[in-house]
């Protein structure tokens, strides 16, 4: 330590040990209250001034004798016996030595990926890019990862997608693009996209690395956007059990509320249909051509898994209801192990304009099961007495008279009508 006696300056023999190896002359090493400057309450009080030195003095008593030393870091470009800091400086150094040793400045890697948002398809295509710095899982030190697509709110089950697995690296090239059917306008203003990358062990369960959610309604239609995020932890759940005995009720209070509320925003699917009155033939035209309501079921995307291979077996019932001779009932073929059928099948109702307003046309979908009754995933009625997409599609088909019109619909699930198995 360095002490003032008088004017004369002295080194104690440890800053003589503790020098620099390094080419040059000697230099005795910054002193450890460079640092961490603790300054004593008797001392004096730090001047704004930056021109105004820093020294290192004793505190003198009334009666001229010399109290201990005072520790603090000394004037900047003063030369002397140990090394010196400023005030600032000092306090940069130790914030950086302590950010460095801490567990939370521990990066689990970014992810760079693509955005697109198309209109008039009612899709949106993701392009996972490349991840880079990914925390090792493996006993090699290197990862198996991939990424997984999760639509938030929403069935995770349902709206799953997943790119293939790249081997034994940190820092992984996709470029592969996953897309999303049936996404409307109100999906893109409510949901979030959730990217969770993953390493993959064929002997054990995959390990989570990192996720990271985007708000879709950052994504314009029809322009491509792109992203560089960093992964992070998923949000933590509150625990009863960490909290007071007095809390706990509540907790378990708003996590059932919480379950419910996601049980409520779960979706069954979507369903693509189109719809085209064709107008009856006029005097003198082809007497072959019949005028009714043509029922096209095109495909259906993200249904809700039945059978515990995690897929389905779907098939679509469609009704135009009331039904009073029960001869307007359609099925489609069954589709094998998949969530996302492509039916693209036609069904037509003879039937006139004026009749056909008072109808409701009730769409159903199916999961098929050998030996017992099969299972509902969900449906959608259209009519004159209906609300939201629904109404609007059935109006834009009673409008536009001779034209197709395709929407896409959230299946729900229970109908407002009583549906009978078959």
């Amino acid at each position: 330590m360095t002490v003032r006696k008088g004017n004369k300056l002295t080194i104690s023999i440890q800053e003589h040990m503790a020098i620099d190896v390094c080419p040059g002359p000697i230099r005795p090493i910054r002193q450890i209250s460079a640092y961490f400057p603790r300054l004593s309450p008797t001392a004096e009080p730090i001047s704004p001034n930056p021109a105004s030195p820093l020294a290192l003095s004793p505190g003198v008593g009334t009666s001229g004798g010399t109290r201990g030393s005072l520790l603090s870091p000394l004037q900047a470009g003063a030369r002397g016996g140990g090394g010196t800091l400023s005030a600032a400086s000092s306090i940069e150094t130790s914030v950086d030595i302590c950010s460095s040793d801490s567990d939370d400045s521990t990066a689990l890697g970014t992810l760079e990926f693509e955005l697109r948002y198309e209109r008039a398809t009612s899709s949106l295509h993701c392009t996972i890019i490349r991840a880079k710095g990914l925390k090792p899982m493996d006993f090699n030190g290197l990862s198996d990862p991939y990424v997984k697509l999760h639509l938030l709110p929403g069935a995770c089950k349902a709206n799953k997608l997943k790119t293939k697995t790249v081997r034994n690296s940190l820092n992984p090239v996709w470029n592969e693009t996953l897309t999303y059917l049936g996404i409307t306008e109100e999906d893109i203003h409510r949901k979030t996209l959730r990217l969770s990358v993953c390493d993959e062990d064929k002997l054990t369960h995959n390990e989570f690395i990192g996720e990271s959610r985007v708000a879709l309604r950052r994504v314009k239609p029809d322009q491509t956007k792109r992203f560089y995020t960093c992964l992070e932890h998923p949000p933590p759940l509150p625990s009863p059990t960490a909290m007071g005995a007095a809390l706990r009720g509540i907790s378990c209070y708003l996590r059932e509320w919480e379950n419910e509320q996601m049980a409520s925003l779960e979706e069954r699917g979507r369903m693509l249909l189109s719809l085209q009155f064709v107008t009856p033939p006029a005097e003198g035209e082809a007497e072959g051509r019949r005028g009714g309501l043509c029922v096209g079921v095109l495909r259906c995307a993200h249904l809700a898994a039945m059978d515990v291979n995690g897929f389905s077996d779907p098939y679509v019932k469609i009704y135009l209801k009331p039904d009073v001779k029960k001869k307007s009932k359609h099925k489609t073929a069954v589709i094998k192990k998949t969530l996302n059928p492509e039916f693209n099948e036609e069904f037509f109702y003879e039937i006139p304009l004026s009749e056909l307003v008072h109808k409701t046309l009730e769409v159903t979908v199916w999961d098929y099961d050998l030996g017992r009754s099969n299972d509902f995933i969900g449906g959608v009625c259209l009519s004159c007495h209906v609300q939201g997409d629904a109404l609007r599609h059935w109006m834009d088909c009673l409008r536009n008279k001779g034209q197709r019109v395709e929407r896409w619909h959230i299946l729900a699930n229970e109908l407002p009508q009583t549906t009978c198995h078959d």
